[in-house]
């Protein structure tokens, strides 16, 4: 499981040293934080970000919209952001509206709505609404990613790491080569937010990733996945096995 990396934009070093104790001791990684529009986007382009908070006004000028407005309309490279301003200017708030962002939060910020803000962005960015202010669900899930909400932060864990899911009565435990993460979601609900070519049903209780299977052993319904991790076929979903590519 890794931390969210979050991107600041703010040019004011008293500011972004506050945002970055709110966000370090909520167990977010801050993978830089830029003081103009142009560092903004070098450090978009090296870093590897999940989600950025950006000032509206970068020394006296709306570069921090400038900055929304780039990253828009580069294919595949937007990601999401909220706002943070002191300026109560009408006509700036309607220019950064434009941009959709997923909040705009008016200086000084508040430590609880930044970490709401945070939460909010993500599962509207995943078009998975209200995930995470509901009672039975944690999880919202990216093409790549699964993100989980832990007390005040995110948490996330990469699709290609997880070797099986298994549903244990409300919870759904997701088993890793390295760790086992436990979730509050049901296993219809996660097996219809994946790739249901990558990830497969092998029984009721249990969704297999098909990149770690090593072994089929039919005569004793059984799969073998990477890490010697033994788990149950059901004769109700062999035919999964009908769509591999088997050499005899």
């Amino acid at each position: 499981m890794d931390n969210i990396n979050v991107l600041i934009i703010e040019d004011t070093p008293e500011q972004s040293d506050a945002l970055s104790k709110v966000l370090l001791a909520n167990k977010y990684n801050i993978v830089g934080v830029a003081r103009s529009y142009t560092d903004a986007l070098k450090l978009f382009y090296a870093q590897t970000i999940d989600i950025i908070v950006i000032d509206v006004f970068l020394d006296g000028k709306p570069d921090g919209i400038t900055f929304a407005e780039t990253i828009n309309i580069i294919p595949n490279a937007s990601k999401p952001f909220v706002f943070l301003t002191s300026s109560q200017d009408r006509q700036i708030f309607e220019r950064a509206k434009l941009t959709k962002p997923f909040s705009f939060l008016m200086k000084p910020f508040n430590e609880l709505e930044i970490l709401y803000a945070l939460e909010m962005a993500v599962e509207k960015f995943y078009e998975q609404n209200n995930v995470f202010l509901s009672e039975d669900q944690d999880t919202v899930i990216s093409n790549d990613y699964m993100f989980i909400k832990k007390k005040n932060a995110l948490k996330k864990v990469a699709l290609n790491e997880i070797l099986y899911i298994e549903v244990e009565e409300r919870y759904c435990n997701i088993i890793t080569e390295k760790e086992k993460f436990v979730i509050l979601i049901s296993l219809t609900k996660i097996s219809n937010l994946l790739d249901k070519n990558k990830f497969i049903r092998t029984h009721r209780n249990t969704i297999v990733n098909v990149d770690k299977i090593e072994e089929i052993i039919l005569a004793d319904n059984l799969i073998i996945l990477k890490g010697n991790h033994k788990i149950n076929l059901s004769d109700t979903y062999k035919d999964f096995i009908k769509k591999m590519n088997i050499l005899s």
